[in-house]
Parts: structure tokens; C-alpha cells; sequence
């Protein structure tokens, strides 16, 4: 099946998308969706051929995702705020022979040397912007003959996502119609029934992000509901959003959520629309879970996934799921937790996250090398995440591999020294990375944000972390800084800690 169909089945007057004050119905995406389709197609581009997106969590995307994949061809979603040398490159990786950009994408291409990236035949920009060799879109578009979806087989490549490269280059992860589709119907698998015809699902997350584009975009349209797209993330408008549109569904990373949970000036009913609220991408502090509950009476619930498996791997959604607990596997989806050796460990015990499916994805684009580190000859995805599991079959994520200090010979992983640090009361969020030692090999350094009014003194975090904590695991040293930085999807960038 091409994914582009499941926008075709749903009633043509039900509101499909709210963007910018905009209320674009299922009848209307899909005569702007094949509009899309007919341009691709008069300028001569070919099923398989790779488009690029350069545009805001807007409709501009979500009409050029549908149309790109409905044409047959490959898209390439990218993050418009990206220095034109990055995308150059990402261009250059995956052979990109157009580009679809809005507004937010339109300041890089004008930095871009189009010399650098020769397969590059065609840029489409709004109406009014002024790039050599661009092409003006919405002009394109008014005279365009609407055409028909192209049948694509569910092999068949339907996006490659960059990686958020924060262990090296990012990667063009190639994902296929079959990948997206299935894990779309694995998270509807689940007891709870995670979207709904009638739910209102916002969005702030960045489309061309996985977690944006499948598990809220694809998700959200597959179910015949209403999606609201958010371009700038604000947590006071956030609330304002959620009331005025009646918001059901909410799903964000961490930092949206420890965002909202600190805002004043907001009645305690302020998410009584919300049935369901779910984080992901990165690790949610237990805090935060409690701190939404205490205030609102909305649980979060945590799932997991990545980029490579289309991306959900588990999530959990009943009352009894552990707060700290990222679920358990989705149906349909195999999930091992291996030592070293590759054997399964025992209850308790830490140990690598493996998944195998068929939502897990055929590999990187154009690198055996990476492809071979990932995927082994079983078929099993070796994720580089550590987790545990518990006697009930919940998961636990513990750190990531890459990210493994060694004190003495002792393994220590950053985040459970976090979850600690995070747990002091002067202390907003943290950081920890491993520093070279004289003695021991390595040392465990931490970066604290402190609460807002608070003071951190560092001798009193170190003995706090000791409470908890073997010594080998404390932090020897402690700074206090302006902010922990973040990828994209909230995950910690520790090579960037302390620079």
C-alpha cells in the first residue's frame, strides 16, 4: 500500500488539520494533496525519486509529505532551521533532486551553493520569494492537473530520516511504506486504543522529526481525527490551545511537559479535555509525571522508540503501568534486553535493548558499515539503549550504551546519576558525562540547572547523590550552568556539556 491513502477514507466535510487559524477539511487535504502530486509530476520527477521538506510544523508540510509519498517518490524531511553546510551535505547523502520549502526553510536556501549539489533540479518556494533558479509553488499550483496516487508496494522506500547524529554524522535511516504503515497499526494494537475518530491531537513537535511525523502526523490522519499543528512551542499559549480546541490527545518530549508543569498562571481544570497524554524521545523525570498529576489529575505516560524501528517500540497506557516505566512492547514487536555476550539477562538486570519487527527499518542509506553495527543477521536492531525489566514485563530505560562511564572498572550510567540529581529540590534538571581520572580511568561530572529562587551548593548535591548512590557513582564535581543542552528531541547532547 502507498501510506498516502490513509487520508482517503474519511468523511470530506470532517476537519482534518487546524493550522494558523486555518481549518482544513479531509476533502480539501486531498484535492491540495493531489495538487502536490500534479506538480511533482510536470516537472518531470519520477516514483523514487527524492524530495526534500524544508518547511514549520505547518500544512504546507503535511500536503507536501502526502504528496511526495502519494507521487511514489522518496521523502526527505529536514529540519529548516539547519545551517545551510548541513543541509548541503544531507542533500548531497541522499541525492535530493527537489526541494519543497515554506517559510522557515527559505533563509538556508538562499545560503545553499547550489555547485555543491548538482542532482538538485528543482526548488519550489511560496509565492513572493526571490532565489535564483527557485520556482514559485502556489503559482504552480493554480494550474496544475490534480494527479493520481501512485500504488507502491509496501518494500518500497518511503523516507529516509536523518538520524539526530549526536554520536557522529547523522544517517539517512531508510524507512519504507510497510514500516510506517505497520507500526502505525502496532500502536492501535494496544488495549487503550491510542487515537480515536473523534479526538483532537495537537502537535508541536517538529514534522520532521519521527516521533512528529508518524506517531502524532500519520497516526492522527490514519484514525480520522483532527490534527492541531503548532509551529512555536510556548507553554502558556500551549494551554490556551488545548481549551480552545478542546484537545484529547497530547504528546510531546520531556521538555514540553516539565515546561508546562511550571507554568502559574493557569486554573488546575486547565487540561480536563486531555484523556491522553504521552511522552517521548527522551527520558521523562518521574518528577515531572508527579508534578502533572498533583496539578492537573492528567498521568503521563512514557513510551519508547527511535527513529530506526518507524519508531514506537513499547508503550503503555493503563493506570497500573509504572511511573518510570516506558511500557511494555507493542504488539507484534519483539524486544530482547542482552548482556555483552548476547544472552538474555536476568530480571533486574541492565542490559541492551534489542527489536525486531517488521517495522524496523532496512538500513542506513549508502553505509554497510553503520547498516552491519545495527542490524544483525537475525534481523534484531541493536539499539545502544539500556534498560531493565521487571517481574511484571515493564520496561525501565537505564542509559544509553555510548554514553557509559567505566569508574574503576564499575559501569555507571549518566542517567541514573541524573534521576538523582533531578530528585534534589534546588535542582531543575541536569547532566552527567564521564572526565578522565588519574587513578580511576574515568570520573563522573555533572551539570545542574538549578531551580528557579533556589541555590545549589555543590558538597550538599555530592552528599545528596551519596544517599542514593554507590560513591563510585557520584558526581566528584558539579557546575552549575544556564542550561543542559538538547537535541531535537529532548535527548541530553553530553559532547556539548561543559562547552
Amino acid at each position: 500500500m502507498n501510506l498516502a491513502s490513509l487520508i482517503d477514507d474519511h468523511p470530506a466535510d470532517r476537519t482534518a488539520i487546524v493550522a494558523g487559524g486555518d481549518r482544513i477539511s479531509y476533502g480539501r487535504l486531498r484535492e491540495e494533496v493531489a495538487k502536490t502530486r500534479g506538480v511533482l509530476e510536470s516537472l518531470g520527477l519520477e516514483p523514487g525519486d527524492r524530495v526534500a521538506i524544508l518547511c514549520g510544523t505547518n500544512f504546507r508540510f503535511v500536503r507536501a509529505w502526502f504528496g511526495i509519498l502519494g507521487a511514489g517518490m522518496v521523502a526527505v524531511p529536514l529540519n529548516p532551521q539547519s545551517p545551510a553546510r548541513e543541509i548541503q551535505r544531507e542533500f548531497a547523502s541522499a541525492n535530493v533532486r527537489a526541494v519543497i520549502a515554506g517559510p522557515a526553510g527559505v533563509s538556508v536556501l538562499r545560503d545553499l551553493d547550489r555547485a555543491e549539489n548538482p542532482m538538485l533540479e528543482h526548488v519550489l518556494v511560496p509565492a513572493g520569494v526571490e532565489i535564483d533558479g527557485a520556482v514559485d509553488l502556489d503559482t504552480l499550483r493554480e494550474d496544475v492537473i490534480p494527479a493520481e496516487r501512485v500504488d507502491r508496494d509496501d518494500e518500497d522506500l518511503a523516507a529516509l530520516l536523518f538520524t539526530s547524529g549526536t554520536a557522529g554524522d547523522p544517517k539517512a535511516a531508510m524507512l519504507t511504506h510497510g514500516n510506517l504503515a505497520v507500526n502505525l497499526r502496532q500502536v492501535q494494537s494496544t488495549g487503550g486504543r491510542i487515537a480515536r475518530p473523534d479526538d483532537v491531537s495537537l502537535c508541536v513537535v517538529p514534522l520532521f522529526h519521527v516521533l512528529g511525523l508518524n506517531s502524532i502526523l500519520n497516526l492522527t490522519l490514519w484514525t480520522g481525527a483532527t490534527l492541531v499543528l503548532v509551529e512555536r512551542f510556548d507553554p502558556v499559549s500551549m494551554f490556551e490551545t488545548v481549551a480552545e480546541e478542546r484537545v484529547s490527545v497530547l504528546v510531546g518530549p520531556p521538555t514540553m511537559w516539565a515546561a508546562m508543569s511550571q507554568v502559574d498562571l493557569v486554573p488546575d481544570d486547565a487540561l480536563s479535555t486531555v484523556r491522553l497524554a504521552v511522552s517521548g524521545a527522551a527520558a521523562l523525570p518521574d518528577r515531572v509525571v508527579e508534578d502533572v498529576m498533583g496539578r492537573f489529575g492528567v498521568r503521563i505516560f512514557e513510551g519508547y522508540g527511535l527513529t530506526e524501528a518507524s519508531p514506537s517500540v513499547t508503550v503503555s497506557t493503563e493506570d497500573e503501568t509504572p511511573v518510570g516505566s516506558i511500557g511494555r512492547p507493542l504488539p507484534g514487536i519483539e524486544v530482547r534486553v542482552v548482556d555483552p555476550d548476547g544472552g538474555d539477562v536476568y530480571v533486574g538486570d541492565a542490559g541492551e535493548i534489542l527489536v525486531r519487527g517488521p517495522n524496523v527499518f532496512l538500513g542506513y542509506l549508502g553505509d554497510d558499515q553503520a547498516t552491519l553495527g545495527a542490524l544483525d543477521g537475525d534481523g534484531w536492531l541493536h539499539t545502544g539503549d539500556v534498560a531493565v525489566v521487571d517481574d511484571d514485563g515493564y520496561l525501565y530505560i537505564v542509559d544509553r550504551m555510548k554514553d557509559l562511564i567505566i569508574v574503576s572498572g564499575f559501569n555507571v550510567y549518566p542517567a541514573e546519576v541524573e534521576r538523582v540529581l533531578n530528585a534534589h529540590p534546588a535542582v531543575a534538571e541536569s547532566g552527567v558525562v564521564g572526565v578522565a581520572h588519574p587513578h580511576s580511568g574515568e570520573a563522573v561530572k555533572a551539570f545542574v540547572v538549578a531551580e528557579r529562587g533556589s541555590v545549589v551548593e555543590e558538597d550538599d548535591l555530592i552528599e545528596w547523590c551519596a544517599t542514593e548512590l554507590a560513591r563510585y557513582k557520584c558526581p566528584t564535581k558539579i557546575d552549575v550552568v544556564d542550561e543542559i543542552p538538547r537535541g531535537l528531541g529532548g535527548k541530553i547532547v553530553r559532547r556539548k556539556l561543559g562547552s
